[in-house]
């Protein structure tokens, strides 16, 4: 018992180091209280036989139930539940609830120890089934979500063969209680610190990566993954096609009615493109009102059939943070990258033919001029 409180403290703190330099995570602080609280839960319930202080036993027994709260309630967090708080203290309340009646009425240590030992496995049982429930969950969540099934199990089976025998000598079902409780300290501790971890690490790269008002790719991820796209189709001898597109007189749509209602427009026409788009065309946000588009196996006519559903489809799209009929529109350039065409190459032409689009009358689609054969 000691050597557990001394290692769940140990992680308590091994967590608060971690979040000093980590992105401010809600779920992980709630996960090292609850650490900390069980941690010195162990250790004074160790401690109170020492020095004969009951109180101390009932102390302790309130805190590590509240920690194994805390843990359920980082768990929550992390995984996006909503509406948890109040099944929560409905679970809380009448465990300790239960322990208050125990230790009113003067409940021998051992029975005690019991009590608390079928709470903590029934919340743990309860944590396991919610993790271990998702189909395509991560294998670390498995894991975890494994271990807390072992722990819970372990726990009930020495309550089953051993529950209110005053003999504490070592025994095969004892001793699977003790490895499950290790076991529960150390993979929930390192397994929720390396979700954590997994987390901020693809959030980094999110940011790296998308424009955080469109939710499309940036620029640098755009050129990345659409030069792979190139290669690809030139590997495998495919078409493959390149749009730049425009919004419409967003100058004047900032200027206007203010850069609130540009901001809603940048957001309505990235909704719209991937609602008409197939799901692996690659669309980036170059700048400002600025789109690039890669249609990967297709030619010229699909290309342009798809311009233009694009192109109705932000006409029809309301822009409801505008003033009342405000219609977005969009000019469109189209080519398709030549073979070995360099991808600066592609977008140059199709730049010229937005250009056109946008001096023939915008809210059109113009075809780009073909790549000029080298000699």
């Amino acid at each position: 018992m000691l050597a557990l409180g001394v290692g769940n403290i140990a992680f308590a703190l091994l967590m608060a180091g971690y979040m000093r330099g980590a992105e401010n995570s809600p779920a992980l602080g709630y996960w090292m209280w609850g650490r900390l609280s069980i941690g010195l839960a162990q250790i004074c319930w160790w401690l109170a036989p020492q020095f004969g202080l009951r109180p101390l036993e009932a102390l302790s027994a309130f805190a590590w139930l509240g920690g194994v709260a805390l843990e359920v309630a980082a768990n929550c967090l992390f995984f996006g539940y909503t509406r948890w708080r109040k099944q929560l203290w409905l679970g809380v309340l009448p465990g300790w609830a239960a322990v208050s009646y125990a230790v009113a009425t003067g409940t021998p240590r051992l029975q005690l120890m019991e009590l608390i030992s079928f709470i903590i496995a029934v919340s743990v049982f309860g944590a396991a089934v919610v993790l271990l429930r998702p189909r395509k969950a991560p294998l670390l969540q498995r894991l975890i979500g494994a271990n807390n099934m072992l722990f819970a199990l372990a726990i009930w089976a020495w309550l089953g063969f051993e529950g209110g025998n005053p003999d504490t000598s070592m025994t095969p079902v004892i001793g699977l209680a003790y490895l499950a409780s290790y076991l529960l300290m150390i993979v929930n501790g390192f397994g929720f610190l390396l979700l954590c971890k997994q987390k901020d690490d693809a959030l980094m790269r999110s940011l790296a990566t998308i424009d955080g008002l469109t939710g499309m790719l940036n620029r640098r991820a755009f050129f990345e993954r659409a030069d792979s796209a190139r290669q690809l189709a030139l590997r495998l001898g495919k078409p493959i096609a390149l749009l730049m597109l425009d919004i419409d007189h967003f100058k004047q749509l900032n200027d206007g009615f203010g850069h609130a209602c540009g901001d809603e427009a940048l957001k309505v026409f990235a909704d719209t493109a991937r609602g008409v788009l197939r799901e692996h065309d690659i669309v980036g946000r170059l700048g400002g009102e600025e789109f690039a588009l890669v249609l990967p196996g297709t030619h010229l006519e699909g290309a342009l059939d798809a311009a233009e559903r694009l192109r109705l489809a932000v006409l029809e799209a309301p822009v409801l943070g505008c003033a009342q009929g405000y219609r977005m529109t969009v000019s469109i350039g189209v080519v398709t990258i030549g073979i070995e065409e360099e991808l600066t190459a592609a977008l140059a032409r199709a730049d010229h033919a937005l250009y056109a689009a946008k001096t023939g009358g915008r809210n059109r689609v113009e075809v780009g001029q073909p790549m000029l054969k080298q000699a």
